[in-house]
């Protein structure tokens, strides 16, 4: 039904922020918040705003005690010049949602044309009766193009209509000083470059920003129907055009096309600004548009999931992978925000998300597109080689804990630089792409060296006592425990990385001799340092409690007071907007899954008594205060069987943002928990593993679902999972021989087509 692929809001005046962030318009490259064309009135919460992914300016970072190697500086997303503004006059009155009345109003995105609408059906103060609708649409085949589409009918007037657009240069970005998670200074980051008009139709500002010295130019472009002079308006810092129609019955069309270039991909963006806006002028509106639907037509295919029994859950399941490809970056120089391009939170910079709650989607989906996130891993490695340096060690890696270009932005060390556990992310995702692909010139190419780099930098962490390799003073993935000795996650982590760094040597050496010997000349590796690296990895020190027969989390923290779950208020949640974090670090708390993650990443060798254990003893101590945990309970609730559990997890992080459920929504959308709930489905209810040499696969059926239907890439072929209360069927199109497992049932499936029942 067309109702699953829709997602509309009829409150048009309720909860501005969060509706701006829901309805954000993006490709990956451009993004525009949901804002109203013609703006608010009075003061209305609102975060105006349109980013360009990876586009940055450089602030200062400010301590009031400094040290050795905290950073002086941090890069931050940028809100770029404004294209939304749109006035819509009426005769004399100009049109606002705030005024005459309302007598319909809807918005909605259609995720299979890929664009945002809002219709409105409105009466003036004098009475005077029109119908608008605005259409807006990111591109997702011509990356620079925004456009605004709009439509006005005159319903029981012939009043001119007069519509006044522009480009606003005169922009900032938003602060929260009360709330961390949000920038709370620098605002003004930009300058005016350069305003030009080309004709009455024509826009295009040139603006700079104040540290990076980085340009960003938006041409724009108008085009109406019937034909209509414009009126140029031209400000210090803006640019406007004023079209009036005149008086009659006819409908009003004006289309309003936005091109965004910039100095991190374009040599000369204005230059290049107007050769791309040729081209999309001699397509045309209708030309993009229908565009957009074969591009997301080709996407569904593959990343479309399907419930049987509830279109509600279905619609927010698509609606977060909708919102996974909007947020991808889709070139070398950018990644995946941990709010995408639908807000300023975390201030645009990527981290661990990425990797090990995003990549498996597109590892699965979209493999060209995960590549290319993990070739910009590669392209910082240079910046991730130089803060090694800075930390104290002689060679290898320490990738920042957040970042846009690769340089550490994080200020709080305890809870970001100390998080050496995102080497092991980067590196395991890697080969999880290896595995899922197949891909062997990748690791000649560029996989092999960052996974040489990130082994290199636990060699120089770590250290053997009493015959076994430990790390120390590290942080894990639960941010209320810091500055730790041997957490498991990490040491399971640096000890699959230094395997698989001794693997990819000798297979490279195999398969691409000459690469295998350029690289290890350029960056000194020696078979003495592999060796010292099977070593390290075959004595690497996992922590493990004997009485509680689970893996500890670290050294220390199963001897801590456990928190008082029972005596904190709902009010005090979350904990790190409550107390000083030394009061957390000193109890048995975690935000988020630490072991438990491990676990579902690395489950080979650990009994399934182990496994319980801790699960069942690190839920107790979780808050979930990250929006990163409730997915992987969930899929480590379905791995042992708590189906009830599995389930209620799941439901939290499915529609997490659609209902708002952290409260936090206007300051951008949770990409990290959009990937997780793909992976509650996909490793969770079905129980995908991706092993060394076959695809396993376990499903379960939720009892509150009829089935469910996904599709995924493996090894070249595309596989079509069906899972219903009667059986599990995998519909397989292979393009090679591919070894597949389902409920420990072995299947060797040829080339061509295979229907597999269990």
């Amino acid at each position: 039904m067309k109702s699953g692929w829709i997602i509309e809001n009829h409150r048009d005046m309720q909860d501005l922020g969060v509706s701006e962030s829901i309805f954000n318009v993006a490709n990956g490259y451009v993004g525009v918040r949901g804002n109203f064309e013609e703006g608010y009135e009075g003061d209305e919460p609102t975060v105006r705003g349109t980013y360009i992914n990876a586009f940055y300016d450089i602030t200062p970072m400010l301590y009031g005690e400094s040290a050795y190697g905290f950073p002086d500086t941090q890069q931050k997303l940028v809100n770029v010049m404004d294209v939304q503004d749109v006035t819509i006059h009426i005769g004399e009155e100009k049109f606002s949602l705030f005024t005459g009345t309302v007598v319909s109003g809807r918005r909605y995105l259609d995720m299979r044309e890929g664009k945002y609408v809002r219709l409105v059906h409105w009466i003036s103060p004098q009475g005077k009766e029109v119908e608008i609708s605005f259409t807006r649409m990111a591109s997702l085949t011509t990356l620079e193009l925004f456009t605004i589409d709009i439509e006005v009918t005159r319903i029981n007037c012939q009043d001119e209509v007069t519509i006044t657009s522009g480009v606003n240069g005169d922009v900032s970005n938003y602060t929260n000083a009360k709330d961390p998670r949000v920038a709370s200074g620098h605002a003004k980051l930009l300058d005016m470059k350069n305003i030009e008009v080309f004709d009455e139709t024509s826009l295009q500002i040139v603006l700079e920003t104040n540290a990076s010295k980085l340009q960003v130019a938006a041409t724009t472009v108008h085009q109406t129907t019937p034909a209509v002079n414009g009126e140029l308006i031209k400000g210090e810092k803006s640019v406007m055009v004023r079209y009036a129609f005149p008086a009659g019955k006819d409908i009003v069309q004006f289309t309003k096309f936005n091109v965004f270039t910039d100095t991190r991909r374009h040599e000369d963006p204005a230059a290049h600004g107007r050769e791309l806006m040729a081209l999309v002028l001699t397509q045309g509106i209708q030309a993009a548009y229908m565009a957009q639907e074969v591009y997301l037509q080709h996407f569904w295919e593959i990343a479309n999931i399907e419930i049987q029994g509830d279109e509600v859950l279905e619609q927010g399941l698509r609606y977060n992978v909708y919102q996974l490809l909007q947020s991808v970056g889709k070139d070398k120089y950018s990644n995946i925000a941990a709010k995408g391009l639908s807000g300023e939170g975390y201030e645009g910079h990527y981290f661990w998300d990425t990797e090990i709650y995003i990549l498996p989607f597109f590892i699965l989906c979209q493999p060209e597109l995960a590549k290319q996130l993990l070739r910009y891993r590669y392209t910082i490695l240079g910046e991730a080689k130089k803060r090694a340096l800075e930390l104290g060690h002689n060679k290898g890696a320490a990738y920042a804990w957040r970042t846009i270009t690769g340089e550490e932005c994080s200020g709080y060390f305890p809870a970001g630089t100390a998080q050496y556990h995102i080497n092991g992310d980067i590196a395991y995702t890697y080969i999880q792409y290896y595995l899922a692909t197949g891909d062997k010139d990748f690791i000649a190419e560029f996989g092999a060296e960052v996974v040489f780099e990130t082994a290199r930098t636990w060699m120089e962490l770590g250290h053997y006592h009493e015959g076994l390799f430990k790390i120390d003073d590290v942080t894990g993935p639960d941010e209320y425990t810091a500055i730790v000795n041997n957490n498991y996650y990490t040491n399971v982590l640096a000890k699959y990385n230094l395997e698989w760094a001794a693997s990819w040597y000798k297979q490279l050496a195999e398969t691409h001799p000459a690469a295998w010997e350029a690289l290890c000349s350029r960056i000194g590796l020696t078979a003495d340092e592999i060796a010292a690296f099977e070593e390290a990895a075959a004595k690497m020190y996992l922590p493990f409690d004997e009485k509680l027969n689970i893996h500890a989390q670290d050294d220390s923290f199963l001897a801590k007071k456990v928190w008082d779950f029972e005596n904190t208020p709902e009010e005090k949640h979350p904990l790190l907007l409550h107390y000083h974090p030394l009061h957390i670090y000193r109890h048995q708390v975690l935000k988020q899954a630490d072991t438990v993650l491990a676990h579902f990443l690395l489950e080979d060798g650990i009994s399934t008594d182990v496994l319980r254990n801790s699960y069942d003893y690190y839920e107790k101590l979780t808050t979930h205060d990250s929006s990163l945990s409730c997915a992987i309970y969930s899929i480590m609730a379905s791995k042992l069987g708590y189906s009830d559990k599995a389930y209620d997890y799941f439901i939290e992080t499915a529609r997490m943002d659609l209902d708002n459920t952290h409260g936090n929504t206007k300051d951008g959308l949770h990409m990290a928990n959009m990937g997780g709930t793909w992976m509650s489905i996909v490793y969770g209810f079905s129980g995908v593993r991706i092993k060394d040499d076959h695809l396993a696969l376990n499903p379960t059926l939720p009892k509150q679902w009829k089935g469910y239907t996904f599709t995924m890439r493996y090894r070249q072929a595309t596989i079509t999972v069906e899972v219903n209360h009667m059986k599990t069927q995998l519909i397989v199109d292979a393009q090679e021989l591919i070894h597949i497992k389902v409920m420990e049932k072995s299947f060797k499936i040829p080339m061509g087509k295979t229907i597999i029942t269990v």
